[in-house]
């Protein structure tokens, strides 16, 4: 590893040093000094500072001025990409540094922002998000950001009331939890600080296709265009879209095993292989079809236009829209098990779903909590049996069929129960507890379509057998479409059917 970050570093034109500060008592400082000792030894460029302190923190200096980046914890684990990246970001250096239109925004917020995330070391989800923020650190002066590990600073968790990683708090507010992405985040700082008044121009681009969405069905179909000599641009929030909040994954025929965020990594290494625009961190916001042209219209204010579109926006988690489950988001309500089940070790919570992912949430938190009690609506569970022996086989499950989640309930600043109603008696009762995770299932992310192209009621885009929608020119593929079965593997073939579909159409005059 040493070698492979002396190659890593062997750019760097800057020089820099950890500033660290801490207690000669606390018992992670020896974790600590070794792994950024080990990391200084890598470069010449890299130097490590040490001064006695009150706990464990250290600040990355840039030729002797601080970056605006601090470290509250040890980046071991998942955050230790987010170190190297620190430093290489800082260097202008990175693939994680966004193109020139997102850079622009970041340089435009108002400042000073003091930023805060809390994240656990065994969170998948945190290090993009502490990765955005450090990165906006480096392009905006005004910006400072600290990562904190919420296991090392325990007390200050409990008090700033965090049930959720990452948790980003701006000068003190919370304002955002969970998963996140470089434009999402962007977006929330620009609604909390406001932006200064710039006169940039509105970009205009003229493409062949136009994907919209960076996962596997929409990689699949930017390889098969481009292949086929075709000027295609991917629009997308992030690379690898919903694939990166799957830990593992062993059903990708030939590729016994590999994670979601590695397979997010091959699919941007697969993409650059050829002349793709990638334009990441935004979203599309509004379609116009004039003619044979489709305009696309961004959250960054880009005018996109192409004569063929492959929508391949995915999926995401469904919320039980109900009183409180908004307000609790990260204070109690939650959505990913392996993320923030670790602060409900010993408590109560419920598993809200009764299909795969909600018995193998059920299953995993009930090693960790004290209870787990899983709410279904229907009559019976969904999940396959193999898992529903497993659950039933724990001490600690109990499970309630023809179960409808009627209210979250906290008192003001946590989750202290869920009130649901027996659909069979029309009972209504509360039960106590401290977390909820919902597990119902995905929506089709088709809401800049649905008033374009037809879609049937879960919002799902209507395709035929070719990937065509009720619009010439315009196509789609995998979770966001109405094709069955909802795979990595089944994604992926739709993209490449959507692309060879659209370049048929070329030839022979439709779009």
């Amino acid at each position: 590893m040493k070698n492979q970050l002396s190659g890593i570093f062997a750019g760097l034109t800057n020089e820099y040093m950890f500033d660290v500060q801490v207690s000669p008592e606390h018992e992670n400082r020896k974790e600590l000094l070794e792994l950024l000792n080990d990391v200084a030894d890598c470069s010449d460029k890299i130097s490590v500072q040490v001064t006695d302190g009150e706990g464990l923190e250290f600040s990355l200096l840039k030729n002797g001025e601080k970056t605006g980046i601090k470290f509250r914890g040890v980046p071991n684990g998942h955050e230790f990409t987010s170190l190297l990246l620190a430093l290489l970001n800082s260097d202008g250096k990175g693939k994680n540094i966004p193109d020139e239109s997102i850079c622009n925004r970041v340089k435009a917020l108002n400042g000073p922002v003091k930023l805060t995330t809390y994240v656990s070391l065994t969170c998948t989800n945190c290090p993009d998000v502490v990765q955005a923020l450090n990165a906006m650190a480096t392009l905006n002066p005004e910006i400072t950001h600290e990562m904190v590990d919420g296991a090392i600073n325990q007390e200050e968790v409990e008090a700033m009331k965090v049930q959720g990683v990452p948790s980003v708090f701006a000068d003190g507010k919370l304002i955002h939890v969970g998963r996140g992405d470089f434009g999402e985040l962007l977006g929330k700082l620009e609604a909390q600080y406001g932006v200064k008044e710039t006169d940039l121009p509105v970009v205009e681009k003229n493409y062949d296709v136009i994907i919209v969405g960076g996962g596997p069905a929409g990689s699949a179909a930017a390889i098969y265009t481009a292949r086929k000599g075709l000027n295609v641009a991917v629009v997308a929030d992030r690379v690898g879209g919903q694939v990166k909040e799957t830990v593992g994954i062993e059903n990708m025929i030939s590729v016994p095993q590999t994670t979601g965020q590695q397979l997010a990594l091959d699919l941007m290494s697969h993409m650059k292989d050829y002349p793709i625009d990638i334009l990441e961190h935004r979203r599309v916001e509004n379609v116009v079809v004039e003619g044979r042209d489709k305009i696309l219209t961004t959250s960054t204010g880009e005018k996109l236009i192409a004569p063929a579109v492959i929508v391949a926006t995915g999926a995401s988690w469904r919320r039980l829209n109900v009183p409180g489950e908004a307000e609790y988001i990260g204070r109690g309500v939650a959505f990913c098990p392996h993320c923030d089940g670790p602060f409900y070790k010993g408590k109560h919570v419920a598993v809200v779903g009764g299909g795969n992912s909600g018995i193998e949430a059920a299953i995993d938190l009930a090693g960790i909590c004290s209870k787990v009690t899983v709410l279904e609506f229907a009559d019976a569970l969904k999940a396959d049996q193999v898992l529903q022996d497993k659950l039933r086989s724990l001490p600690n499950v109990e499970i309630f069929m023809n179960s409808q989640t009627m209210e979250v309930v906290g008192n003001g600043e946590k989750v202290t129960g869920i009130r649901v109603k027996d659909r069979q008696t029309d009972e209504v009762r509360t039960i106590g507890l401290d977390g909820i995770f919902v597990q119902i299932g995905l929506a089709a992310n088709s809401g800049a379509f649905r008033e374009v192209v037809d879609t049937n009621r879960p919002g799902e885009i209507v395709i035929d057998s070719h990937c065509r929608t009720s619009v010439p020119g315009i196509y789609a593929a995998g979770d966001v479409s109405t094709v069955p079965y909802k795979q990595i593997i089944i994604s992926m073939g739709e993209g490449a059917k959507a692309a060879l579909t659209a370049f048929e159409d070329r030839m022979r005059g439709i779009v």
